[in-house]
């Protein structure tokens, strides 16, 4: 027979005093300014990644546009019909089968352009070549705000020769290979900047975008005088949206002081080892 007791003896290692909760938020702050810090970005899991987004949106805006959403199991793609803070919106959400999301990643941006034809061909909208936000949810190095590289994988993807590749450009390298619609793709976030972006679009004074799903992510607004890797004009506005890829605390070893045995057996059955876990509702 299992007693209150020998519950509480088992998940008392997942409560956490005040005192380990105040180490852990000092610990997160110093890994902050180790991204932030041009000597010490390459060292550091937290990586605090510019995203050459500047502002928040105005709640002015107007038009037709297209969107994608990659960061787990699922895939979607919306359509999107602005006006001012007027907003009408299609979607359809395919899934990313395990085949796909192990195999190559040829095999899975084919993948991803099949689903957006299916959805705009639904739409009646194959003959129009409409602006697209790219969403996806993994660390990347941006390039610029249409181009990104992927850093790593992670959230169990491992699908080859795309690390270290601009997925922008193997996106329109897929839709090239089909030849049956076309795109013009001119912005690549994460989805915590697109979650601030569009509760910004309603809600101007929002400041940071959080993730807590398949993976977790926050991102912020921050001052560029603070972002030591900035390599674009200090024109106004002086701040930029910084991808903070937050979900790798602890990935150096920083948080053991609080990982338990069941954070141990899931690192050790995952294809990811070594990513932190301790809050990603997909382990």
């Amino acid at each position: 027979m299992v007693t209150n007791s020998k519950v509480q003896a088992i998940t008392a290692p997942l409560c956490l005093s005040d005192e380990q909760l105040r180490k852990c938020m000092t610990l997160f702050l110093a890994e902050m300014k180790k991204g932030l810090g041009k000597e010490t970005n390459a060292a550091a899991d937290v990586k605090m990644l510019p995203t050459y987004v500047r502002a928040i949106p105005s709640g002015q805006e107007e038009g037709k546009f297209l969107a994608l959403d990659l960061g787990g199991t699922n895939f979607r793609v919306l359509l999107i019909d602005l006006k001012g803070r007027s907003v009408k919106m299609s979607s359809k959400i395919f899934n990313v089968p395990q085949e796909i999301m192990v195999g190559t990643g040829a095999a899975l941006f084919d993948h991803i352009a099949e689903c957006m034809y299916r959805f705009m061909y639904a739409e009646g909208i194959l003959d129009q070549v409409l602006p697209l936000g790219f969403t996806f949810s993994f660390p990347c190095r941006q390039l610029g705000l249409a181009s990104a590289k992927l850093i790593r994988w992670t959230k169990g993807f491992s699908a080859s020769n795309v690390e270290g590749e601009d997925v922008a450009k193997l996106l329109k390298e897929a839709v090239k290979r089909r030849g049956d619609f076309d795109v013009d793709i001119v912005a690549v976030v994460n989805d915590t900047t697109g979650t601030l972006m569009s509760c910004g679009h309603s809600t101007p004074t929002a400041f940071i975008g959080l993730i807590l799903g398949t993976g977790c992510n926050a991102c912020y607004m921050e001052r560029i005088e603070n972002v030591e890797l900035w390599d674009g004009d200090t024109n106004e506005p002086k701040e930029v949206i910084i991808n903070m890829e937050c979900g790798a605390f602890g990935d150096n070893g920083v948080l053991d002081f609080i990982r338990t045995e069941f954070d141990q057996h899931i690192d050790n059955e995952s294809i990811n080892k070594g990513n932190q876990k301790c809050v990603y509702s997909l382990y």
